[in-house]
């Protein structure tokens, strides 16, 4: 009882802390639009990390990324007059930033992408999958891949998805946005926000089986 009743209250005080925040936010960018320049460091200052983060796990180094936060910055501070305050101010810079570091993505050369179909599981026409039997084989990737290792194998799969498919995983499981969140990010429905999520993580799993020596498919 006492712990629902804990939870209860730090949940208010999340909420709380939160309105306070989008309030400050709010109020910054009236400033920001003003002209105040002290308002625009205060926001950079609040938001760099957010942004920088965001940015280096899209574009998937640290140049690219850099690159990333400049423009989406500039671009803040042009298009401030923009801001209708309809969505927290904090999902209006996450918008920025993933189409800034989508529009980087997509120039890049489209053979680096993986083939879905390689990674997507194979099934007959009876409905049962086509390799049998099908392997467990997660507990692995943490006894035998060392961990940095690991991390290079995710980054490197998320790297050859899709340039939206990758926003839609690293907003998703990386930054922990709703789906509601990423479609508005990412100008997405929910539903297509959800579909796309499936079929990256399949084929994430399927790029990952295939590095342990297992059927991707």
């Amino acid at each position: 009882m006492q712990a629902r009743q804990q939870d209860s209250e730090d949940a208010a005080a999340s909420g709380v802390r939160k309105q306070r925040s989008d309030d400050e936010d709010r109020l910054l960018i009236e400033q920001v639009k003003a002209g105040d320049h002290e308002a625009f460091d205060a926001l950079f200052q609040r938001y760099f990390s957010m942004v920088y983060r965001q940015a280096i796990r899209l574009a998937g180094n640290r140049e690219e990324a850099e690159e990333v936060v400049q423009e989406v910055f500039l671009t803040t501070y042009e298009k401030a007059h923009t801001f209708r305050g309809a969505a927290a101010f904090s999902t209006w810079l996450y918008r920025i930033t993933a189409n800034t570091a989508l529009s980087k993505l997509r120039r890049r050369k489209k053979g680096e992408e993986l083939s879905l179909d390689d990674f997507l599981p194979s099934f007959r026409e009876d409905g049962h999958h086509l390799v049998r039997p099908v392997v467990d084989w997660s507990h692995e990737l943490e006894e035998r891949v060392a961990s940095e290792e690991r991390q290079r194998l995710i980054q490197q799969a998320l790297d050859q998805l899709a340039p939206v498919d990758k926003a839609v995983v690293v907003l998703s499981e990386l930054e922990g946005l709703s789906d509601r969140e990423i479609g508005s990010a990412l100008g997405l429905s929910v539903s297509a926000v959800k579909a796309r999520l499936h079929r990256s993580r399949l084929v994430l799993r399927g790029k990952l089986a295939a590095s342990l020596g297992y059927s991707p498919s």
